[in-house]
């Protein structure tokens, strides 16, 4: 734990003395967990990052320039990081050793007085869980797990959750805790584990992308920068421009095969199959909470388009999402020409 040792020393210096101490870096291995840190500039904030599942690194693999999930991005940024990289793939952040080790570092954290988290996915699930402890002050999450605890959440069936029931979900630091932070989730309102997931942040602000689902195409969205473009913007600024989200979701759709893509990585999946009949009633709800404040800036066009996709074969539930689209913009010509359409 270096790291402790480090930042117990350099605590006793006065903050000029500090940066001048400064650029500082390391790392440290904590059972099951890589640690990587950089610090540049006293002044400049303090990102953490977890990593999400699918980045199944073995301890085998890590070398002198290993960096974890998002350790380069911040770096390119100017910012101080400390990353977090887990090891092997049924890994929740819940090494005794780890905890310590946050615990003890939450209390040398003094000098820095901006603190961010990054995460994605499981790595979502991380930057929540310990955001309190460590006093974040905004975060970034895409379509985060809150927990694996299924007292809390028994409605999260999937595979991964039986298989994180080895670990144990009822002490410290198990569920999201985001204390005072504030910031940002992004995640697909149609995927019904992701959206209960999400319900459970109720103090960010919710970002929605149609058709996201869980990661299925992470390395899709971001060949087009749709990840790190967001990413960039908040480690920069802590601000994310919505209108130029919904502008860069809204282009996503011009791919010429994002479609197919989409259709490829769900095919089987039963969230594809119920898309269109969960997407109605989903958006029913959506209105009810969402549409008298922000009414003016709702993109009806993901409606559009998934109807106009499946008027073919599910006419019904075409003319449902398009009846939705009607409520949320009555005057849009479009989607009253279609519904005529559709109607005959």
């Amino acid at each position: 734990m270096k790291l402790l040792y480090w930042l117990d020393d350099w605590l006793t210096a006065s903050r000029d003395e500090q940066q001048a101490r400064l650029p500082m870096m390391g790392d440290d291995l904590l059972d099951d967990v890589f640690v990587k840190y950089h610090f540049v500039d006293i002044n400049k904030p303090l990102l953490f990052t977890f990593s999400p599942a699918g980045t199944n690194v073995q301890e085998h693999d890590l070398h002198e320039d290993f960096a974890p999930w998002g350790y380069r991005l911040a770096q390119k940024q100017g910012v101080n990081i400390i990353a977090f990289q887990h090891l092997g793939k049924s890994n929740w952040f819940r090494s005794r050793n780890l905890i310590f080790f946050l615990e003890q570092l939450a209390t040398l954290l003094t000098p820095f007085e901006r603190r961010l988290g990054y995460g994605l996915s499981r790595g979502g699930f991380g930057v929540g869980a310990f955001a309190n402890l460590l006093g974040l002050d905004e975060v970034l999450l895409f379509h985060p797990v809150s927990t694996k605890n299924k007292d809390k959440v028994p409605w999260d069936t999937r595979s991964s959750t039986d298989i994180a029931q080895k670990f144990d979900w009822r002490g410290d630091f198990h569920d999201v805790d985001l204390g005072h932070a504030k910031g940002y989730i992004i995640y697909d309102p149609t995927n019904p584990i992701d959206r209960l997931h999400a319900k459970r942040y109720g103090q960010l602000t919710h970002l929605r992308v149609f058709g996201m689902g869980h990661g299925t195409h992470a390395t899709y969205l971001n060949k087009f920068g749709f990840y790190k473009q967001v990413a960039v913007d908040f480690i920069r600024h802590q601000v994310i421009d919505i209108a130029q989200f919904r502008q860069q979701t809204k282009t996503l759709r011009f791919k010429e095969d994002y479609y197919k893509r989409l259709k490829k990585a769900n095919a089987q999946s039963s969230h594809r199959k119920g898309l269109l009949k969960k997407a109605h009633q989903i958006l029913k709800d959506e209105k009810q909470e969402h549409v008298q404040e922000h009414q003016a800036q709702i993109d009806i066009q993901p409606l559009i388009d998934i109807a106009m996709k499946h008027q073919e074969k599910h006419p019904e539930d075409a003319l449902q999402l398009l009846e939705v689209a009607q409520q949320l913009a009555p005057d849009d010509p479009l989607v009253e020409h279609k519904i005529k359409q559709l109607g005959e």
